[in-house]
């Protein structure tokens, strides 16, 4: 007997809840997996040099990726909203309307990356082999950015098109192919870091195109491609609401950039190789909260459209139980695997091995507080209110770690650097708690 489809405005027990987000969260682990297995079969097979390379790019590639964050999340909120207000007809003409408008930007400034990856390289450190390295990881990415951006921000439409086992499904493949394309072209023949960066590319491409094509058809889902008109009003509501999403990813890229110049400051390419392994990790635990948010959001929107207080409470608080509980649990995951992860992708080098199992012991306090801030920034983001979310947001990914990154390392030397992560989302957990509570009586959660 198949289970019943789950909807946007049915009641939603905690099993339901999981159930409905349990794809969006399997969609994000996946995506953070493209880095990941380039990570491994880069530092294992190819060198020490050419992983540090791939940790200084891969975050511009987020940058330019996070655009399809910011379409997708606020677009997502824009037209389930829309959808609950029992406007179908406009809402997929404002679904179109952002596809192609992301689409057209994304190749812009693809072009722009792909031209200056020189100077964006030397800017972030890099000289020498190194250098020729983030030339060739880089390049070849810009080729595929596009439909990188598409794959992010497909993975929010799926589930406001009610096809959240759909978006995992393709999501699936994206990541099986980026698995077996790396061990193909780096393991077998041997294209070092040219053939991480090509299974990379051949992976995002499979993820922007068959979404691309299945809205263009026909299809048995709330939302299909179609004509529309350009709207102003939806693109600045749509860019309002996901601007905090944006400013999320691009700020955290950033500062991944500003952690590693610290790095190569204070331990060389060592600390930039160490903190690699260690975004991995936080990439992979924290797309657990992503893909939570995107699966909600819609719930959200869809309920705040339709006036629907006692859902809209029943949400939130069924949400922070779960946020909580899984924030615990990641940390107990943490500790047990500092040990046996450092050594999978950096066990060929003992210095590096110590400093990033230090590292570990110390980042992983982290995940016991960064859940709550990203669902506090997502919520709002659902609830339109842009301003509130990117407060949060810019706070918790720019100014609070900035601030100790740059001066707790003046105190404490490298582990000043893996403090600041775990300070910065301690007050970004109490400014959450401070918005939740100004904006309780609004909104009726």
């Amino acid at each position: 007997m198949t289970k019943a489809k789950i909807q946007l405005s049915d009641h939603f027990s905690y099993k339901k809840l999981i159930r409905f987000t349990f794809p969006p969260i399997t969609m994000m682990i996946f995506t953070s997996i493209y880095g990941v297995v380039d990570g491994y079969f880069v530092s294992n097979y190819v060198g020490k040099t050419p992983f540090a390379a791939l940790n200084l790019i891969w975050p511009l590639i987020m940058v330019m990726g996070s655009i399809g964050f910011m379409f997708g999340t606020g677009g997502s909120a824009l037209v389930a909203k829309t959808m609950g207000e029992g406007d179908k007809k406009n809402a997929n003409s404002q679904f179109s309307l952002l596809v192609y408008i992301s689409l057209i930007l994304s190749v812009i400034i693809a072009i722009i990356a792909f031209v200056f990856m020189r100077p964006i390289s030397v800017l972030l450190g890099a000289q020498g082999e190194l250098l020729k390295n983030c030339m060739i990881y880089g390049r070849i990415l810009c080729l595929s950015v596009p439909f990188f951006v598409l794959q992010f921000e497909f993975q929010s439409f799926f589930v406001t098109a009610e096809k959240p086992k759909l978006g995992l499904y393709m999501t699936l493949m994206c990541g099986i192919a980026n698995m077996i394309l790396d061990w193909l072209l780096i393991a077998v023949f041997d294209l070092k870091l040219a053939g991480a960066a090509s299974a990379t590319a051949i992976s995002q491409f499979i993820g922007g195109i068959f979404p691309l094509i299945y809205f263009s058809r026909k299809n048995s889902s709330l939302l299909k491609l179609c004509k529309t008109k350009f709207n102003s009003w939806v693109l600045a509501r749509t860019c309002t609401n996901g601007m905090s999403e944006l400013l999320s990813n691009v700020s955290m890229s950033l500062v991944s950039m500003l952690y590693n110049a610290q790095f190569m400051k204070f331990t060389g390419e060592d600390g930039v190789a160490a903190y690699g392994v260690l975004m991995y990790v936080n990439l992979i635990f924290l797309s657990i909260f992503i893909g939570y948010c995107i699966g909600t959001a819609p719930i959200i929107s869809f309920n705040y459209g339709s006036c629907n207080h006692d859902e809209l409470r029943s949400l939130f608080k069924k949400s922070l139980v779960i946020i909580v509980s899984s924030s615990v649990v990641m940390l107990i995951m943490s500790l047990l695997l500092s040990k046996p992860l450092s050594v999978l992708f950096v066990g060929y080098d003992e210095n590096l091995l110590n400093l990033t199992q230090r590292g570990f012991l110390i980042f992983s306090f982290s995940f016991l507080f960064a859940g709550i801030p990203m669902f506090a920034s997502a919520f709002f983001t659902a609830l339109n209110n842009g301003i509130v979310s990117a407060i949060i947001s810019v706070l918790r990914t720019v100014i609070f770690q900035v601030a100790f990154v740059l001066l707790l390392p003046l105190v404490m030397g490298v582990d000043g650097i893996w403090y600041s992560i775990v300070f910065a989302e301690l007050c970004s957990l109490v400014v959450a708690v401070i918005m939740f509570v100004a904006n309780k009586n609004k909104y009726h959660y």
